[in-house]
């Protein structure tokens, strides 16, 4: 039988697998080119060093993300965390694309879990991968490495 504490530190090990493959082996990189409605946004993290560019375009009429690419380099969570938001949208979002209230209700829960200090987890249906990011925001030094990507995603759709 395991122990709370034991079990917690398996799932902390696998998280921090699974954060350490995605920063590895990345979804997304690597920016598609601008055809169509398309907007990109630049992010620089000032206290690590760490940058994103990442570049969305939607439909025609602005309402459904079609494409999220990314580039850029830094910490392991930064590249994890941008890696882990092309697969959530790309999953989320299927052959039709994500629709942009879904991508901006995903931006303000995932803000508003790494900034909770660790009171609220990041749900694993809603947020795939990217949950294994919630132990981040016992962590303020690392919240702005893991939110890089998701404010660049932000910034690009008002943009778009």
């Amino acid at each position: 039988v395991l122990l709370r504490s034991e079990r917690m530190n398996g799932l902390d090990s696998l998280y921090q697998e699974l954060i350490l493959d995605h920063s590895k082996h990345p979804h997304g990189q690597g920016l598609t080119p601008e055809e169509g409605r398309t907007a990109s946004s630049h992010q620089h993290n000032p206290m690590c060093g760490d940058d994103i560019t990442l570049r969305v375009r939607v439909d025609e009429a602005g309402e459904r993300i079609v494409d999220l690419s990314w580039e850029g380099s830094g910490c392991s969570i930064s590249q994890a965390s941008a890696s882990m938001l092309a697969a959530l949208i790309e999953e989320d979002g299927g052959d039709a694309g994500l629709p942009r209230e879904d991508a901006v209700k995903l931006i303000d829960g995932f803000r508003e879990a790494l900034r909770s200090r660790g009171t609220i987890p990041l749900d694993e249906e809603t947020f795939a991968d990217a949950a294994a990011l919630s132990g981040v925001s016992k962590f303020s030094a690392r919240v702005k490495c893991a939110m890089l990507a998701w404010v660049a995603l932000e910034d690009a759709l008002a943009r778009a």
